[in-house]
């Protein structure tokens, strides 16, 4: 998907994430902003984020892991997990808090293909790519049979679609990323897309005014293999690996 090159190439966003502040937007074509909580991003996870993780299953990929939180707390719980982020600054940042990373785009080839138990889908990422269905799609293909989808979604009955762009307006003059796809989606929509899709909803839940659906793919095989404890992985965007790890490097 085209936008996931354009997001890795949105400076604005690179620069905000290893400050840890922003004011930080997405501008649509229109003008209208939406806010990103880029100081939450990069601060530990709290207690909204502690209760998703605590229905989390076996392996999990973080996908769009931005700075690496839910990773970073997953991991000291002991847990198989791997983010994954088309932002180098990301990737970095999840790394260093000790986390598994992957410099990458949730459409691009990916360890562990098929066997991942939970997919997560977290701080308007399931906008990723601008096409609910392309995206449901393809975490389907990357998890197990009857493997769990948590994603976040925003209140009320949205369903949107549009180019948009990151955008700083501390900067004399603007930043701006280059345009990409994105959507938005409240839990109705994800649902409508979900079951077209041959989804099962298993939850949906509200905490702090933010809005999760939980999912599983239907069909369920008891012979599916689980998720390797060592994922072999060619790529150089694969940082600090380690005998406990799920990513290495070949």
């Amino acid at each position: 998907m085209g936008g996931s090159v354009a997001w890795a190439a949105a400076d604005p966003y690179a620069a905000a994430l290893r400050t840890g502040r922003g004011p930080l937007f997405l501008r649509r074509a229109d003008g209208w902003l939406l806010p990103l909580e880029v100081e939450r991003w990069c601060a530990d996870a709290d207690a909204v984020d502690r209760a998703v993780l605590d229905r989390c299953e076996g392996a999990v990929l973080d996908v769009g892991c931005g700075p690496g939180r839910l990773v970073a707390e997953l991991a000291v719980r002991g847990r198989t997990v791997l983010g994954i982020d088309v932002s180098e600054a990301a990737v970095d940042h999840t790394v260093g808090l000790g986390g598994q990373a992957l410099r990458r785009s949730v459409f691009e080839p990916l360890p562990g293909e098929g066997r991942w138990d939970t997919v997560l889908l977290m701080d308007g990422n399931v906008g990723i790519g601008g096409e609910p269905a392309a995206l449901l799609e393809r975490v389907a293909a990357l998890l197990r049979p009857g493997g769990l989808l948590i994603a976040e979604t925003v209140p009320g009955h949205v369903d949107e679609r549009a180019r948009v762009q990151v955008v700083d307006t501390t900067g004399v003059p603007r930043t701006t990323g280059a345009p990409f796809p994105w959507a938005r989606l409240g839990t109705p929509a994800l649902l409508r897309y979900a079951r077209r899709a041959g989804w099962r909803p298993v939850a949906q839940w509200g905490a702090d005014g933010r809005c999760f659906a939980a999912l599983r793919t239907r069909h369920i095989s008891s012979t599916a293999e689980p998720p390797k404890r060592t994922a072999l992985i060619s790529s150089q965007r694969v940082r600090k690996p380690s005998g406990e790890s799920p990513v290495a490097n070949r």
